[in-house]
């Protein structure tokens, strides 16, 4: 998927505001395991937050572009502290309407 404009990230965001965290990444740091309960939220939901606890080994902005890269489609929108916001349209049926480019 090609990068978000700046307006799109910002209607994202607005849209993951009242979210909360779905996938935690811990100790273990982005395993397999983790990247499969991402793609089972994904199968769900368009939107998701993942929480990157204390204890993982890389910081949130690398685990969240290594979540990204593990998934199809899957781009980051953005980080704040220990929170990661991820995008990806659903590909038969998308919920979450962007404004143009």
């Amino acid at each position: 998927m090609p990068d978000l404009t700046s307006k799109q990230r910002a209607h994202v965001r607005g849209l993951a505001h009242a979210e909360k965290a779905l996938v935690h990444v811990g100790k273990e740091g982005v395993t397999p395991a983790a990247l499969r309960s991402l793609r089972q939220t994904f199968a769900t939901r368009e939107i998701v937050k993942v929480k990157v606890l204390d204890a993982a080994p890389d910081a949130p902005r690398e685990t969240g572009t290594a979540l990204a890269e593990g998934v199809d489609g899957c781009t980051v929108v953005q980080t704040v502290g220990r929170t990661v916001t991820l995008f990806r349209p659903d590909p038969r049926n998308p919920v979450v309407r962007l404004p143009p480019a």
